[in-house]
Parts: structure tokens; C-alpha cells; sequence
């Protein structure tokens, strides 16, 4: 049994608007011309690698990523030709990102019981259902079934260690309080080289949306004192508003500028945890194929980046 299965509103985050992408692509043009600098890599998904990327016949809302997290190839050959590939070229890069999305909320509790259009329409604003008294915001944990998904992730990463997956040499982490606990239950027991570090950019869409309003730094670090917090901008959520939402492209946008930061760096192997919203931007961001993410899902990527 597992307890990794998406929901219709999973599916429709995946695919739903995608003319979406060509209103990123018109900013991220203009973003471009008026700041190069910033962006000085351009980012691909490469197929062959994972099934995700790779087969156009998958059907995403029931595909089953912990068998072998759809690999195609032997982990020590994946490692082998990121390696082969990162010697040709000083000023292209290949990395493995593994993007994990935070397990079940009571947010998302809220979203499958009453529907997406009631959410849109009035449960957004709030932080407690009048129905049946359940708090979902704002910076909500992980429900019960969040727990179970993420501890079914640390028997999936433990079978991959096994069969010689890669320790991601850095963690990523949004800074609202599911994706943390998804880290720290998925990585349980498991010897990581570093502190996860929190960051802002992997977040969810800014903005109304009260579940999305991250806690204070002090109480992030109260919470998770194992984690890095010098990445965020403020001590307090600065960003977030109450009557103004970051839009879809401007979201990716800011997957964008968390990847250009991570091609500055050296490290081949990533781990994020983050967002059904956010790893959307990715996506998008990669030209990747849509690919449906359960709450508690992943799903691995390869990118090419190249500096202009």
C-alpha cells in the first residue's frame, strides 16, 4: 500500500493553464535584457536518464516514482556519465535534482474536501475551518497522512542508497514549516554532509493564500535549529501580502533565479523540498515534460546548464 497517490487537484496543477509558460517566457525576455547578468545560464531537461523526461506515453497521475525513482540506468552509470558530461565544457554544467514536494497538509485537507473553486472563493483567506474546527494556516504541519508519506520516502531513499543512489551533496528547503518536517522525516537516519539550508525561493506562490505566510526566522530556528537561515531576506515574511499573489510567472522567474544561484555552485547531486506550485516553475523553468507531483511526491531531473 502506498500513500503517495495524487489527487485530481495534483493533476490539475501539473497541467492546467499552459499557455502560462509562454507569458514566463515573455518575462523572463524582458527580465533577461534588463538584468544579463542575473541570468547567465540558460537551463534544459535531459531526457534518458528518467523515465519522467524520457517516455511521452507515461501517465503521470498514476506513475509510481519509488520503483527505482523511474531511472532508466544503473545509479553508478547515471554518476559516471554526470561526471563524463561535467568535462566537456567548462562553461556548461550538468547536475541531478531530485524535487521533492512537501507531504499532506491540512491545507490540503481543506482543497480535497470543499473543492478547489471554494478554496479559491473563501477558504484561502481563512486559517480554521468553521465546519470542523481544523487549523490549516498560516505555516501549517504536516497532517498524519503528510507523516506517513514522507516516512514511506525514507524506505524509497533507503532502497536507492542501497542500490548505490548518490547522496545529495546539499539540501534545499522552503521555509514554511511542511517542507521542513517532509526533510527532516525523509531524510531520518540517514547521514546528510551538510545543514539544509532554507530558502526563499523555493516557496510557494506568494501571496493571499494564508497557508503560505511563513513563519518568524526565530521560530523556524526553534523548530529546526539542525537548518542554515542565512538565506532568508528577513527575519519576519516580508514578501508575503494579503491582497496581492505572485503570478505563476513570476513564481518560475524566481525558480529561475534559485537555479542560477545552484549553477554557481559545484555541487552535482541537489535535494529541494518544496511545492506542487513551485516544482511547476521548475518545470516550466526546464522545458521539462508537465508531470503530475502528489503531495509527498518527486520527481529527479537532469539539467543542462549553459553560461552565456
Amino acid at each position: 500500500m502506498t500513500y503517495l497517490k495524487a489527487s485530481e487537484n495534483d493533476w490539475d496543477v501539473a497541467h492546467r493553464e499552459l499557455h502560462l509558460d509562454d507569458v514566463y517566457r515573455e518575462l523572463l525576455a524582458k527580465t533577461t535584457a534588463e538584468s544579463p547578468k542575473d541570468f547567465a545560464w540558460t537551463f534544459s531537461s535531459v531526457p534518458g536518464f528518467f523515465k519522467q523526461a524520457t517516455d511521452p506515453n507515461i501517465d503521470d497521475a498514476c506513475f509510481d516514482y519509488t520503483q527505482d525513482f523511474g531511472r532508466l540506468k544503473p545509479w553508478q552509470q547515471i554518476v559516471d556519465e554526470l561526471n563524463q558530461l561535467n568535462q566537456q565544457d567548462e562553461n556548461v554544467k550538468y547536475k541531478l535534482v531530485f524535487f521533492a514536494r512537501h507531504g499532506q497538509g491540512p491545507h490540503n485537507i481543506i482543497v480535497d474536501t470543499y473543492g478547489l473553486q471554494a478554496w479559491l472563493d473563501k477558504y484561502r483567506y481563512m486559517g480554521e475551518d468553521p465546519e470542523t474546527g481544523l487549523v490549516y494556516a498560516p505555516d501549517p504541519p504536516l497532517s498524519s497522512l503528510g507523516e506517513l508519506q514522507a516516512a514511506e520516502n525514507n524506505q524509497a531513499w533507503r532502497r536507492q542508497l542501497a542500490a548505490g543512489a548518490p547522496v545529495p551533496t546539499k539540501f534545499y528547503v522552503s521555509p514554511l514549516q511542511r517542507s521542513c518536517q517532509t526533510l527532516d522525516i525523509t531524510w531520518k537516519d540517514i547521514d546528510i554532509p551538510h545543514k539544509p539550508v532554507v530558502c526563499e525561493y523555493l516557496r510557494e506562490t506568494i501571496g493571499i493564500n494564508l497557508c503560505d505566510r511563513r513563519s518568524h526566522r526565530n521560530v523556524i530556528e526553534e523548530r529546526f535549529p539542525h537548518y542554515c537561515t542565512s538565506r532568508l531576506h528577513h527575519d519576519d515574511d516580508e514578501l508575503f501580502g494579503d491582497e496581492v499573489r505572485e503570478s505563476f510567472a513570476e513564481q518560475s522567474i524566481r525558480c529561475n533565479r534559485f537555479l542560477q544561484h545552484l549553477f554557481d555552485e559545484d555541487d552535482v547531486v541537489v535535494s529541494t523540498t518544496s511545492h506542487g506550485g513551485t516544482i511547476r516553475g521548475f518545470i516550466t523553468v526546464l522545458g521539462h515534460p508537465k508531470f503530475c507531483i502528489s503531495t509527498g511526491g518527486m520527481i529527479p531531473i537532469v539539467i543542462k546548464g549553459e553560461r552565456q
